[in-house]
């Protein structure tokens, strides 16, 4: 058979939904590289993606349905047909029902996909079923919140015109690793003679390639900018007449606090001298259009949200909104481009159940509730391994009551301890509709591969799912291409009737903000809200993370990876070994003060659990701070836990978001399992 060449898109969790090209023969992808037609991607893909077809391929995929016939977590199961498999899930899930209620039926999802329908596929179903609702906040809520506490609902500027700026500041975002084309559009603009800023809490490839990095102590960025807009209100660099025309509350910001916020008193929070904060300001106040480009890890502490406002305010007061290049770039949202209300269903719903987060789901499985959770759906996720406080996750995940079903590609962490395990399939082996979250761009496309196996997607399992049910409403017997049409039928401002026909076509397109960026503030009062009396901080101001309060001297970083992204891609072995194993990064100063050597097995421990790690000694890391890149699967481990049984289900500041990077440790020279007394609160 002919080799054929197919439009696909990248579906994982990534600002930037590559376009990919995939070359099929013999119903197998053969290659997987670049669209250089894509209009934003342009034919670059990270490592990770440049051979997903050994992850559509890989001799781990799942092929068939699963029953557990072993213990919880060992992962011994015995093939079963899906009409069995169908058949137990429902007669157990009616059984529950009877008796407990439907809130009692758990579904935890989040981004192993990013398609639209498949991504948002089970909403319905569950709505429907009357089921506890899952709160989807563990990735960057609070880099919403803050930006909405400020901003209101005005859109994101578009990325690519960082490529007009002369200061780019790539700030809490290693985009080396988790944004390449907004490292590349950086890039570009440095050769066209930008300087070129990172700021980060220990020297990540990103660093390596500004002019300067400042690394700052973890959850002390919101100090940072505190301190420098102290200097630009001190020294009168303001924009005055931008600020008097365009922001509302400037003035008490100055006067309530800023006075408390000098270079030598955020120093002390932030890490950095505060003859280099003073020099900051001043850069960057005097720069033509100053752009920022912000992340996510800088929002995954107890300060996040405030974090956000407060670095937003920056060029609110040195008027960057005003000049062609200048900003702040927090990432687009675009949902009124595609409104789910089509996929999601939410008028099946009966009542308002229950909202369960997502990031105290060990809490959920293991503490008192009525009804109690006594079952629990997965997919797309790996709950026992990315969730926070993974000791509690699994302690729940034990229960011989709890009844578990996951739906995945490879047997994961998770799918060990499930009593059914359906295999699901691959983005190439489905159609979908994809839209970003670092641009303003969209593509639909069809399944290029054939399932593999028994494979089915979310959407046509929720279809099995409702049939067992005895549900007989139409909806569930539509297909995934349908749906896509149900959402591009959807007539909105952000896409001409052109436009749609070309996404029914497969092309990517760039969809268009109805209302433009820098030129209208989205807020009650129609200015940049500085001073926001409906916050319960109406001001920016400093506030601690949690990890101040817990008592351990390290502060642990779990940071990204070019070769994975959290749990995704360790089926690929390649990329699995530039990881090496799962290392500690530390200061030498920190491991000589405890007797540490490079090579070295070590336990980083603290009152949640204890992870083992191979320490590696690095300058590219500032005492006081560890660090570890990855979320490993538990098989490719020294120990029993991984980096999140040291994290929290502590919440931020807003948005009800994850903490998982405020984080407290210590670390010793001993293979734990448990925490010993030293490592005790």
């Amino acid at each position: 058979m002919a080799k054929t060449t197919t439009r696909s898109v990248c579906p994982y969790d990534c600002p930037d939904a590559c376009g990919l090209l995939v070359t099929v023969e013999n119903g197998r992808a053969i290659a997987v590289t670049g669209d250089p037609d894509h209009p934003v991607t342009r034919g670059l893909l990270c490592p990770k993606m440049g051979h997903y077809e050994q992850t559509v391929h890989s001799p781990r995929r799942l092929t068939t349905p699963l029953r557990r016939v072993g213990s919880k977590g060992r992962g011994e199961f015995e093939p079963i047909s899906w009409d069995r498999a169908i058949e137990l899930i429902c007669s157990r899930w009616s059984g529950l029902i009877a008796s407990h209620g439907g809130e009692t039926i758990l579904p935890y999802s989040y981004a192993g996909t990013m398609g639209l329908v498949q991504r948002n596929a089970g909403h319905a179903f569950f709505n429907r079923l009357g089921a506890s609702r899952l709160e989807r906040t563990i990735c960057s809520p609070a880099k919403d919140a803050g930006w909405k506490a400020l901003m209101g609902d005005t859109p994101a500027m578009e990325a690519a015109e960082v490529e007009g700026s002369d200061l780019v500041i790539l700030w809490g975002i290693n985009a080396a690793a988790t944004s390449i084309h907004a490292m590349r559009d950086a890039q570009s603009a440095r050769r066209r003679g930008a300087r070129l800023w990172a700021i980060d809490t220990y020297r990540t490839p990103t660093c390596e390639a500004a002019d300067e990095s400042f690394l700052v102590r973890p959850g002390g960025d919101g100090a940072l900018a505190l301190g420098m807009l102290h200097v630009i209100e001190r020294e009168g660099l303001l924009d005055r007449e931008f600020i008097s025309a365009n922001v509302s509350g400037f003035e008490e910001l100055a006067a309530r606090i800023l006075p408390d916020c000098s270079p030598a008193q955020m120093s002390e929070v932030c890490g950095l001298s505060a003859d280099v904060i003073e020099r900051l300001a001043r850069e960057y106040a005097g720069a033509q259009a100053p752009f920022i480009r912000l992340g996510s890890g800088l929002t995954r502490y107890g300060n996040g949200a405030m974090t956000v406002r407060t670095i937003s305010s920056l060029p609110a007061a040195v008027g960057a909104w005003a000049k062609p290049g200048g900003g702040i770039f927090i990432g687009t949202s675009t949902g009124g481009a595609f409104p789910l209300q089509a996929v999601t269903r939410e008028d099946l719903m009966k009542g308002v159940p229950r909202l369960v987060s997502m990031n105290q789901l060990g809490a959920a499985l293991t503490e008192p509730a009525d009804p109690p959770v006594m079952s629990l759906y997965v997919y797309h996720s790996n709950p026992a391994t990315i969730a926070p406080d993974q000791n509690a996750v699994i302690r729940g995940l034990e229960r011989e009551d709890l009844f578990t079903v996951v739906h995945e590609r490879f047997l994961t962490d998770t799918a060990r301890y499930a009593d059914i395990v359906l295999p699901a399939t691959s983005s190439l082996e489905h159609p979908d509709l994809y839209r970003c979250y670092g641009s303003y761009h969209a593509q639909y496309c069809r399944a290029a591969v054939p399932p593999v196996g028994e494979a089915r997607s979310n959407w046509e399992v929720f279809c099995l799912l409702a049939a067992g049910m005895g549900w007989d409403e139409p909806f569930f017997r539509l297909s995934a291409d349908d749906l896509v049409e149900l959402l591009l039928a959807e007539k909105t401002p952000w896409r001409t009737a052109a436009v749609t026909e070309r996404l029914r076509q497969g092309e990517p397109v760039m969809l268009t903000p109805p209302t433009e960026p820098k030129k209208i503030w989205l807020t009650p009062s129609g200015k940049i809200e500085i001073l926001n009396e409906r916050e319960a901080e109406s001001l920016p101001r400093l506030l601690p993370t949690h990890a101040e309060r817990d008592g351990y001297p390290l502060r642990l970083q779990p940071a990204t990876t070019p070769f994975a992204l959290n749990s995704s891609f360790y089926e690929q072995d390649d990329l699995r070994s530039k990881q090496k194993c799962m290392e500690l990064l530390m200061n030498r100063v920190d491991a000589a003060a405890r007797g540490l050597f490079d090579g070295q097995a070590v336990t980083a421990c603290n009152h949640l659990g204890a992870v083992r790690f191979t320490l590696r000694i690095s300058e590219r890391v500032p005492a006081g701070t560890v660090v570890t890149e990855g979320v490993w699967w538990r098989e490719f481990i020294p120990g029993e836990r991984g980096v999140n049984a040291l994290t929290s289900q502590r919440l931020t500041d807003g948005g009800r978001g994850s903490t998982l990077y405020d984080v407290a440790v210590e670390v010793r020279g001993a293979h734990l399992t448990t925490p010993s007394p030293s490592c005790q609160k």
